[in-house]
């Protein structure tokens, strides 16, 4: 659905996306895993039209992004990192506006569609303004969903959220996902991308790290985490197998074994932290 290649993007002498190149598959969730300033936006911006990357090529579902920009933009929806919502208005007619604007046919049963999707239906007379943080979310999503596209952008999906909302959203997203729409979303938050993509880019300093499933990422790094007491806090070791985590533990007063996660990988493969 998706083929980057050699894709560059600077703004003056920084290179905020260098050489990146993927490919997403349909039906699937990828996410591109990586600290603020890591280039996940504009490498989303650049996926969804918003802004022209200096050298490199996009293809969407077979589309040559420099060529066919109106054709990509019917077949995606994107839900960007900002609310930007007419918080004057209704939930309903946020929906319906939208609509409108991309002159959907039955657009009424559409917008009742999405808002029962997303659990909205009771609030659909509510003003933007006076919903939580996660029903704006939700909200943001369902109006990406109106045109039916075939690939969904998310930046950053539950920036800001509490962690009960954010499983929330997290149902919504797989739910999509069995229902066949290709997911793209970037985050910087290791348990959302475990819980929820099939496939997971590591992205630092505008450089894509490794691509590979949440586990195989893991388990390149390392199975088991050792971290131990030092002078300058806490000394932490990844070791291949239990075995050898218990030989490193046995010379560090104080050592803890645990397994090893998603955000030790990220860090031992791009040495930053998320």
């Amino acid at each position: 659905m998706i083929k980057v290649q050699n894709l560059v993007k600077r703004y003056g002498s920084k290179c905020a996306v260098d050489n990146l190149g993927l490919e997403v598959q349909p039906g699937e969730i990828f996410g591109l895993l990586g600290p603020n300033g890591a280039g996940k936006t504009t490498t989303i911006r650049m996926l969804t039209t918003l802004c022209k990357p200096d050298s490199g090529t996009i293809e969407i579902a077979g589309h040559d992004l420099r060529i066919k920009r109106d054709a990509v933009r019917r077949l995606i929806g994107v839900v960007p990192q900002e609310r930007n919502l007419d918080l004057e208005l209704t939930v309903q007619d946020n929906l319906m506006v939208y609509a409108g604007l991309y002159q959907l046919d039955k657009r009424r049963q559409r917008v009742d569609a999405c808002l029962d999707l997303f659990g909205l239906a009771a609030e659909r007379m509510t003003q933007a303004d006076k919903l939580s943080g996660g029903m704006q979310r939700r909200l943001l999503i369902a109006r990406a969903l109106l045109s039916q596209p075939q690939i969904l952008f998310l930046d950053e999906p539950t920036i800001g959220l509490d962690p009960q909302i954010r499983r929330g959203i997290w149902d919504s997203i797989a739910t999509l996902r069995n229902e066949g729409v290709t997911i793209v979303l970037t985050t910087h938050y290791m348990d959302e991308a475990a819980v929820l993509c099939n496939r997971i880019g590591l992205l630092s300093n505008g450089r894509l790290r490794m691509t590979d499933t949440p586990g195989n990422l893991q388990i390149s790094a390392g199975s088991f985490m050792v971290e131990a007491p030092d002078s300058n806090g806490i000394k932490r070791t990844l070791c291949p197998d239990r075995e050898q985590a218990e030989m490193v533990a046995a010379l560090l007063p104080g050592a803890l074994i645990r397994p090893a996660n998603l955000e030790d990988a990220f860090i031992a493969l791009t040495g930053q932290e998320l």
